[in-house]
């Protein structure tokens, strides 16, 4: 097998068009990918910066996928297969967040488009690709899951993006245990769960005591790193870990009183705006 999972690779980014999605290309392209593809729901932008990327001597397409669509995932994939083959590495970057308390919440426009653009789109696109890379054991796979810390600990004011968090950590999991059980050794399924990234979705929002606001940068080469290496879970900062272990061995009021009023985790969203 190839040692390293991504020279030689097709990468396929969602949400690639600007922020962490725009770093993945970045990283994929400097570790010698055979080619990226790049999933956006802005067409203008993804195509811009694939052309950029192309650039370098690595073949970078971009393409308008609404992932929010299980049809247009399906047909993507289609369309991906016709020109570049199937792809050995998946990120599941895209994503949305509404920060309000939950009966402000549409069950439309807010409830379904989260679950669809946060979970659901991660679940369709790999259960799309899945088979392939099951039967083509001749180089390692990879599937990168951004999930959240507000999927491992619950927040006022972002209900509905931390059932999508929790969602997609339970189900990558449960898929990467099951890969191992029947013997697919080869695909690696890596989780992260970063706190807040200084992307502008998160705009406003105020890091819990001991947890700075991760950057781009910082919060890209974690999970990158431990894509690389296959590593199950990737939780940054070192405080998510903290506030995991402390909720499952405290009592549910002496966690509040701390989550609150020592370790401010519940204010962390009360001047969230986001991108606006």
């Amino acid at each position: 097998m190839t040692e390293n999972p991504i020279t030689d690779a097709l990468v396929l980014i969602t949400g690639g068009a600007r922020g962490m999605g725009e770093l993945y290309a970045r990283r994929a392209v400097a570790a010698h990918a055979r080619a990226v593809a790049l999933w956006d729901i802005d067409e203008d932008a993804v195509t811009a910066l694939a052309a950029d990327l192309s650039r370098s001597g690595v073949e970078v397409r971009g393409y308008r996928v609404d992932v929010s669509q299980r049809e247009e995932i399906a047909a993507g994939i289609e369309k991906l297969r016709a020109d570049l083959g199937s792809p050995d590495v998946v990120i599941n970057n895209a994503g949305i967040v509404r920060g309000a308390p939950f009966w402000e919440h549409d069950p439309v426009a807010h409830i379904e488009a989260t679950m669809r653009i946060n979970t659901l789109a991660a679940m369709w696109l790999t259960r799309e690709v899945l088979p392939e890379m099951i039967a083509d054991a001749s180089r390692p796979k990879r599937i990168l899951n951004i999930a959240s810390a507000a999927g491992t600990l619950a927040n006022p004011n972002m209900s509905v993006y931390a059932a999508s968090k929790w969602a997609m950590i339970g189900w990558s999991e449960s898929v990467r245990l099951e890969l191992a059980s029947y013997g697919h050794r080869h695909i690696a399924i890596t989780t992260f769960c970063p706190s807040y990234v200084s992307t502008g979705m998160f705009e406003g929002a105020r890091g819990p005591l001991l947890t700075p606001i991760l950057t781009p940068q910082t919060a890209t080469a974690a999970a990158w790193n431990g894509m690389l290496h296959g590593t199950p879970l990737v939780l940054r900062p070192w405080t998510v870990k903290l506030s995991m272990a402390l909720r499952g061995i405290l009592p549910t009021g002496a966690w509040d009183f701390l989550a609150r009023h020592v370790f401010k985790v519940y204010s962390s969203m009360d001047h969230f705006t986001g991108r606006g």
